[in-house]
């Protein structure tokens, strides 16, 4: 992921959303399923036209997870979605303006 400052960048994804990489980037999550999606190029979903990918992060308790991001003063959605059958969804936006979403699977 590029960013304009990637020390701070990978101190928020740490600090906030718990994802704690070595010096090479590499993450150990629990199991469990993955999601790949392709979408229009002209989609509104990932927020800024600027941005071609959007990360999704699985939570155990997305509201908890809102709740915990807004405290820390992380730009989140005001508005979830829920997707009957796959979970609900929430987004926050990172310190480089980079939307990103959670996913708390059904």
């Amino acid at each position: 992921m590029r960013a304009a400052d990637p020390v701070a960048l990978g101190a928020w994804y740490r600090d906030c959303l718990g994802l704690d990489a070595n010096e090479n980037g590499l993450w150990r999550q629990q199991p469990g399923p993955t999601v790949f999606a392709t979408f229009e190029f002209e989609t509104d979903y990932f927020g800024s036209h600027a941005q071609r990918t959007m990360i999704n992060f699985r939570v155990r308790d997305l509201d908890a997870m809102l709740a915990q991001l807004r405290a820390t003063g992380a730009e989140v959605a005001k508005e979830t979605q829920d997707m009957e059958g796959v979970g609900r969804f929430g987004w926050v936006t990172d310190p480089e303006g980079n939307r990103v979403e959670l996913w708390q699977p059904a």
